[in-house]
């Protein structure tokens, strides 16, 4: 017959179950904000590769713009008509980007919102609001420093770049 003292743990007896299930929640919150960074570079990255081929497209489209029309060939218009086609393409590419990057930030907001209704229900004592609200303060700081940082600025490059690269459009 085995006693409670023949039960051997592998974690440290001074480590309760509250406080390995509130560090594994930790880990998590963690993981989903590494998550989005990864997810909102990857929007910056593509909008990079995007402004970068309209520019490309629009120079070699300028050398054509700048030939007279009447000393334009049927390939010259062909190709300049070509330019035109794979820009405007391009512009819509990045416009759904954009429209897609606006939603996943509200998204994550709703996330956000539904997380903190949650907590207010799951932390009923005082001892517990307590480290819940540093906790909570140290995500305000880190959302307020970081992600509207990383967001906006996001933003504003797809703005300044499309409204720099895009302007003949």
């Amino acid at each position: 017959m085995q006693t409670e003292e023949d039960v051997v743990s592998m974690a440290d007896s001074t480590i309760t179950v509250e406080d390995i299930e509130g560090e594994l929640f930790k880990i998590e919150r963690i993981k989903d904000a590494l998550v989005r960074k990864e997810s909102e570079l990857r929007y910056m990255m593509d909008d990079i590769q995007l402004c970068k081929e309209i520019t490309r497209l629009k120079k070699e489209l300028q050398k054509f713009v700048s030939i007279p029309d009447k000393d334009k060939s049927n390939e010259d218009r062909q190709r300049e008509e070509e330019l035109l086609q794979q820009i405007q393409k391009l512009v819509e590419t990045r416009d759904f980007l954009v429209d897609d990057m606006e939603f996943e930030r509200l998204r994550e907001r709703e996330e956000d919102k539904e997380m903190a209704d949650f907590l207010q229900t799951k932390i009923p004592d005082r001892s517990s609001m307590k480290t819940h609200n540093k906790n909570r303060r140290m995500t305000s700081r880190a959302q307020q420093t970081s992600s509207p940082y990383v967001t906006k600025t996001g933003v504003t490059l797809l703005k300044e770049c499309c409204g720099f690269t895009c302007s003949i459009m």
